[in-house]
């Protein structure tokens, strides 16, 4: 018997076949592998696979390129969310307050930590309505985790004041967002933790999956590290049983590689949304979301919403743009969510988002004649 198949990825990518404009940059990211790899020999030669010294240099560098104290690799972004939570002490019977509109992690870590999720709309911005938030405050709730969509910082004012009031604890779900400020301060600093993501395809990337969590608590260091690492305190002595989800040396090597650029990329992508912003305004069948001034947006996905969508994505594909939907079904949506008794209707700007929303290459890459070729797509498909 055939054994059943979920991994759907390779099949995904295939349906969308080689498009010219492509959201996948892996292969000009990395055309430098080989100086990469020289590194990589020296790991080899020292066999220090397991929390190893590049380890060390990388958190050190990452904690000051996002202006905390602390930071800690771990296995990938969604470990980074669930052990956040769980240095917290969320657990079962608490409450965690998020966005309805965000990819599947968030809810799983906080379910995975043994927690209810409880939604928020979000605002025309795609992040959550922090004016939202306080109605949903019940006496189980632990923590509030605002969701930095695309690289855009929430309302961590209004936030904060908030999580002040009820007590309550933050985790930033910052996947999206390094190197994005708010009021010139960093994505990740200002909750108890920020959760950061080094999937393939975010703005500093490694060869497989990798996370980091960064914090300004001392006690929260200790506690998230020896999460990290089976509770131990040394090779002979486990303080609390915990986990195993270590950043491997060698994808600190390549995080430490691409440290050096992660400026260039930065820059690179917003001056790419801000092309297409302009020719997209001026189409009416597309909406452009607002531009907050005090807000430094870093684009790991650029959306617009747009009039019959699914037909407008179907004609870029076919005209080698591979246009993307992140994310058609909202979190509260969802099938994973169907004990939670949400229903269509409930978070009615997620929902429309959700319906409309299409994603267009913006990666440091991507070319001003893709970028034209791009938006001569979206007009031709309208007119």
């Amino acid at each position: 018997m055939q054994k059943e198949n979920y991994n759907f990825l390779p099949d995904q990518y295939q349906s969308t076949g080689e498009p010219t404009i492509n959201h996948n940059y892996l292969k000009d990211q990395f055309s430098d592998y080989k100086d990469i790899f020289l590194k990589i020999e020296k790991l080899i030669v020292k066999g220090d696979y397991t929390l190893g010294k590049e380890v060390d240099i990388f958190e050190q560098r990452y904690a000051e390129l996002t202006g905390t104290k602390y930071a800690i690799g771990v296995g990938s972004g969604t470990d980074a969310l669930f052990l956040s939570l769980k240095a917290l002490g969320v657990g079962p019977g608490d409450e965690v307050i998020t966005t309805a509109f965000t990819f599947y992690a968030t809810i799983g870590a906080i379910v995975t930590a043994g927690a209810r999720p409880v939604f928020v709309d979000v605002g025309d911005d795609y992040n959550i309505n922090a004016d939202a938030i306080e109605s949903a405050i019940s006496k189980n709730t632990k923590a509030i985790l605002p969701v930095h969509w695309s690289g855009l910082v929430c309302d961590m004012d209004k936030i904060k004041n908030i999580a002040d009031k009820h007590g309550l604890a933050i985790v930033e779900d910052s996947c999206h967002g390094i190197r994005a400020k708010y009021n010139d301060q960093y994505a990740g600093s200002f909750g108890d933790t920020g959760c950061f993501s080094m999937h393939p395809l975010k703005n500093l990337n490694v060869w497989g999956d990798g996370g980091v969590i960064v914090t300004n608590n001392q006690e929260l260091h200790r506690k998230l590290s020896l999460l990290r690492n089976h509770g131990l305190l040394d090779r002979n002595r486990c303080e609390i049983f915990a986990y195993n989800s270590r950043l491997d040396t060698l994808q600190a090597i390549v995080a430490n590689h691409l440290l050096d650029k992660i400026d260039h990329i930065t820059e690179r992508r917003i001056a790419n949304a801000k092309y297409l912003d302009k020719a997209l305004r001026e189409i009416s069948e597309i909406t452009v979301p607002e531009r907050a001034d005090n807000k430094k947006q870093v684009f790991h996905i650029y959306s617009v919403l747009g009039k019959n969508r699914d037909e407008l994505q179907k004609h870029l594909v076919a005209n080698n743009v591979d246009a993307k939907v992140h994310y058609p079904i909202p979190m509260h949506l969802q099938p994973a969510a169907k004990d939670y008794g949400y229903k269509r209707g409930d978070f009615p700007n997620a929902e429309r988002i959700s319906d409309t929303t299409i994603s267009l290459p913006v990666h440091e890459f991507i070319t001003t004649e893709q970028l034209d070729a791009t938006i001569s797509a979206v007009r031709s498909f309208y007119q």
